[in-house]
């Protein structure tokens, strides 16, 4: 076991979302099993989650919602279903949890804030660029990719107010010379080469405070101003420690952290602002910043903009959460973007944990029960096949550590199921039912059982970082003390007795077929309720929305039926130099032509409307027009836009002209 020491990895703080989705559990469940995993091996370890609560985001959530930015994020973190219900049920074993709206955090920001003005690091100056309220980023006209967020690809604003900066660009050398001299700083290695190049191409100074968001930390000499979002988010990695204030006094013990775990979307305020704060406060700088992928869904970011969340709770509901946590972190490769779908979702629990885990687990101590009354008898013979399992067991912890040091998490998981199918296939090399039908086999069918037992025990003591609930049922059903599955006990051999009891089978193999049939109707129905639910709420943002209509007179049906609407081609059309408003138009009216004059020009260019089927009041009376210079036999029929315009009523090219409009 590794001698005891510290340990402090960080998940980044999230921003509380009213739809937490399965792409936010993906770092928190993998940090988790890194925690978990140190704790193990006698690491004393700090694990730091928490929530991101300040920003124009919030305040424009809230103030939708009709609450207070306080109010909506005390619901969304605390209350039924919110963050700290999420990981609760994921079985996050955080060490603590910081909300960047508690007292002591704003008090440790505001005290990083004045020192770095103090020493000259932060100047009052004009912000005059592009803000992007998504990724809450400021850029310049350079930074913009065909006009847009490079981060998101979602549209920017342009944005000019008084505000303090942060003198980063005085950094980039010493940025650039911390990536050279410790090339583990970022990882992976294709995100450093994105870090070094934004550095390249011009560092720039960076915006620190808002006058036009007044939900946010206010700075404290200038109270008009609050902090920008990520000077106050990034030093929730030391405030909660106690830096700065009185709530902790852990910061001598656990900063610098080992690693801050971060998606990559926000990597660089993580590599380049929060270094360069650190260098200014003459701070120790954290060892590791691993930029991970996103987990997409058909080839896309999870989203509730558009639609595409999955809900981890539902997922845990019909597969166990452990399941739901062993697919996170088997199947999505560390570092690059990961794929969910329900089939692979299903595969996995079927090949990984029903067929290899729990039939192993499943026939081990059915077998001990049926041939030895749940009890191994003390009398065992080795044989073939016993040290070729017994070598791939013993060299799995090596190489789990291994794989778990340089955060290479799927392979973990494979070295302990290489370990897991060595197993069940030893058991048909053995064939222990056959041993069985002779009663001097005994001693050769109890080593076989045995050894089985101990590479299950070894693997549950590996497994327990991954699969924290499925261990504790694995120690029940082999007689293991629940204190057993300790690193410590990682020798082959360390066990000398079982006595087993078969319990449930620790994820039942499911239906694919069947069960994707189900997910589809039940996602189709989702679909269908939600797009009822979102015209609902559209109406109704419409009817609150409009603008009182002014009505005619009412008609008769039989004042109505003396309009004669019809549908027209457009044969020709043009400009006209008297008018800017009037397109000039001759129309098919399905028994001859007539000209049309109408007020369209500044929407509709003539090219838009030749050979297109319109609508046209038919029996108006023909008005002379432009000082009796043309006559104009009708109107074309079009609606009122929002913005003032109008959108011409068009019909399909296979309606004939001199059809009836009802």
């Amino acid at each position: 076991m590794s001698e005891n020491k510290t340990f402090y990895i960080t998940t980044p703080i999230y921003y509380p979302s009213d739809k937490l989705h399965i792409g936010h559990s993906y770092t928190t469940v993998a940090c988790d099993a890194l925690a978990r995993f140190k704790r193990m091996q006698g690491h004393d370890v700090m694990f730091l989650t928490g929530t991101d609560e300040h920003g124009q985001k919030i305040q424009d959530k809230a103030t939708a919602k009709g609450v207070t930015p306080k109010q909506y994020v005390d619901e969304i973190v605390e209350g039924q279903g919110g963050v700290k219900d999420l990981w609760k049920l994921l079985d996050i074993s955080y060490d603590r949890f910081i909300r960047t709206t508690d007292d002591y955090h704003v008090e440790s920001c505001q005290k990083i804030f004045q020192t770095l003005y103090d020493q000259g690091d932060i100047y009052k100056s004009v912000y005059k660029g592009h803000y992007c309220k998504p990724c809450e980023s400021f850029w310049t006209d350079s930074q913009l990719v065909e006009g847009k967020c490079p981060d998101c690809g979602r549209e920017v604003y342009d944005a000019e107010e008084e505000a303090y900066f942060f003198k980063t660009s005085k950094y980039a050398d010493r940025l650039l010379k911390l990536y050279q001299e410790n090339p583990q700083f970022i990882q992976p290695e294709t995100r450093k080469n994105e870090m070094i190049a934004f550095i390249n191409q011009g560092l720039q100074d960076t915006c620190v405070s808002r006058t036009t968001v007044p939900w946010g930390i206010p700075v404290p000499f200038d109270t008009k101003h609050t902090m920008y979002v990520w000077v106050d988010a990034l030093s929730n990695y030391i405030s909660a420690l106690g830096y700065g204030n009185n709530a902790y006094n852990d910061y001598d013990k656990f900063w610098p952290a080992n690693i801050h775990m971060v998606g990559k979307e926000i990597l660089r305020f993580h590599t380049i602002l929060w270094p360069a704060m650190l260098m200014a406060l003459d701070l120790p700088l954290p060892d590791r910043v691993f930029g991970h992928g996103w987990l997409l869904l058909d080839g896309g970011k999870m989203s509730k903009s558009k639609g595409n969340v999955v809900d981890p709770v539902v997922l845990c509901d019909r597969y166990s959460v452990d399941a739901i946590r062993y697919f996170l972190l088997r199947e999505i490769p560390f570092g690059n973007d990961g794929i969910f779908s329900n089939e692979a979702l299903i595969n996995r629990i079927n090949s990984d944990l029903a067929n290899d885990l729990g039939n192993l687990l499943s026939r081990t101590v059915a077998m001990i029960e049926k041939y030895f009354g749940g009890t191994l008898p003390a009398e065992r013979t080795a044989g073939e096949f016993d040290q070729d399992l017994i070598d791939t067991v013993c060299a799995m912890p090596a190489k789990v550590t291994e794989c778990m040091d340089n955060l290479l998490i799927p392979q973990a998981t494979q070295e302990i199921f290489k370990a897991i199918q060595r197993a069940n296939k030893y058991i048909d090399e053995t064939a222990p039912w056959a041993l069985a039908k002779d009663e001097a086999n005994k001693p050769r069918l109890a080593m076989v059982l045995y050894n089985l037992c101990e590479s299950l025990r070894m693997a549950a003591i590996l497994l327990t970082p991954f699969l924290p609930s499925t261990t504790v049922k694995m120690a029940e059903q082999l007689g293991l003390p629940q204190d057993s599955l300790r690193f410590d006990a990682l020798t082959f051999g360390a066990k000398t007795e079982y006595t087993v009891q078969k319990g449930e089978a620790l994820f039942p193999r499911i239906d694919a077929a069947k069960e994707l049939a189900e997910l589809a109707a039940e996602q189709e129905a989702k679909a269908k309720a939600a797009q009822a639910e979102a015209e609902k709420q559209a109406a109704a943002a419409m009817a609150q929305d409009a603008e009182p209509i002014e009505h005619l007179p009412e008609i008769t049906i039989d004042d109505f039926c003396k309009v004669e609407l019809r549908v027209a081609k457009v044969l020709t059309c043009e400009t006209l130099k008297e008018s800017k408003k009037l397109l000039k138009m001759t129309l098919f009216d399905g028994e001859r032509e007539r000209t049309i004059l109408s007020g369209i020009a500044k929407w509709y260019k003539p090219e838009d409307m030749i050979g297109r089927n319109v609508g046209i009041v038919a029996n108006l009376a023909p008005r002379p027009m432009m000082k009796g210079k043309y006559v104009s036999e009708g109107m074309v029929m079009a609606a009122d836009m929002p913005d003032g315009g109008a959108s011409v009523l068009f019909f399909p090219d296979d309606v004939k002209p001199g059809s009836g409009i009802h």
